[in-house]
């Protein structure tokens, strides 16, 4: 069997930042820290976080007041944020900075006096911050339906942003729906979009045409995992979404030349040697990696923890 791994995989920048903020929180502060949601949406990292010591919540009630406590790299509305000074909690955010750009620009818009659509998934925990983040009247769009449906004068002044899982490929047709409809609109320029969502998935795309079967290694409840493997879909291939080599399905491969693999942002390289090594146990294996960017994107740390050590390293 041929196996052709996608260049670019796995984790982002935001995403290692994140978990090494997790790591050197841990080495400074000592057990426990606590963490507002999932740090990353993948299992396996959280699971391995949770052994060493750190704390997930959904409700801040349950940190002990002063406790040192994570954002996570989704980010927080501003009334999470209160609460935490409320309660004296010592907060570290690790808050990925291309969604802190998204709160800023959706700021200065507001500021401005227009409108702002936000492009999104209803219910994704960096929706819901964004959406916190920005005052006034914030509208949330899902699809070029949405768009029909808004409750807006055709003039009214509107600006729009977009959650950062979303690729330049996955808003277009909504912004095109949106300046169709309404003549005072504006909205950052596509360079602003994450770089990761629309790398990883330009090389779905690509890795889709060479392939007979295409393997999406990430959780269920990730963003940009999921939407991997709907580009596979959508391009005509068997297309999986699997967390490691335990959720394969001998049968998927069975009849396969070729297999692709790639993975979510948030999904870590050990993964994807988990799944080789599961397809190893069915037969003979070949890998090789596509062509592909080569990313160095690197996010600063927060300060307090710039000097701190890692436990480990939050690279692949």
């Amino acid at each position: 069997m041929q196996v052709i791994l996608a260049q670019p995989r796995g984790f982002c920048a935001g995403v290692v930042r994140a978990i090494d903020i997790v790591d050197r929180a841990l080495v400074k502060h000592g057990v426990p820290v606590f963490v507002r949601h999932e740090i990353v949406h993948n299992r396996h990292v959280v699971e391995g976080l949770r052994r060493k010591g750190a704390r997930f919540v959904e409700d801040l009630e349950a940190v002990p007041a002063g406790a040192v406590t994570i954002f996570s790299a989704h980010g927080v509305a501003q009334k999470i944020e209160q609460q935490a000074r409320d309660r004296q909690l010592h907060t570290i955010d690790a808050t990925c900075p291309l969604v802190i750009k998204v709160h800023a620009q959706g700021r200065q818009y507001a500021a401005s006096g227009r409108t702002v659509i936000l492009i999104g998934h209803a219910g994704h925990p960096e929706v819901e911050g964004t959406m916190g983040q920005i005052p006034g009247r914030v509208e949330l769009v899902q699809s070029e339906a949405d768009v029909a449906r808004l409750d807006l004068p055709a003039d009214a002044p509107l600006a729009y942003v977009t959650q950062t899982t979303l690729s330049v490929d996955d808003t277009r047709g909504i912004i095109a729906a949106l300046a169709r409809r309404f003549s005072n609109l504006v909205g950052p320029d596509t360079r602003d979009i994450c770089y990761a969502t629309q790398n990883r998935q330009s090389a779905v795309r690509e890795l889709a045409r060479r392939v007979d079967v295409l393997l999406v290694i990430g959780a269920t409840n990730s963003s940009n995992s999921n939407r991997l493997r709907e580009i596979g879909s959508e391009s005509g291939v068997p297309s999986y979404l699997i967390a490691d080599g335990g959720e394969l399905d001998p049968d998927w491969v069975r009849h396969a030349h070729a297999v692709g693999i790639t993975a979510g942002a948030s999904a870590p390289e050990e993964m994807v040697e988990d799944v080789l090594a599961a397809l190893r146990r069915l037969g003979p294996v070949e890998v090789s990696t596509m062509d592909g960017r080569e990313e160095s994107a690197h996010f600063r740390l927060p300060a307090e923890l710039a000097d701190v050590a890692p436990a480990r390293s939050a690279a692949r």
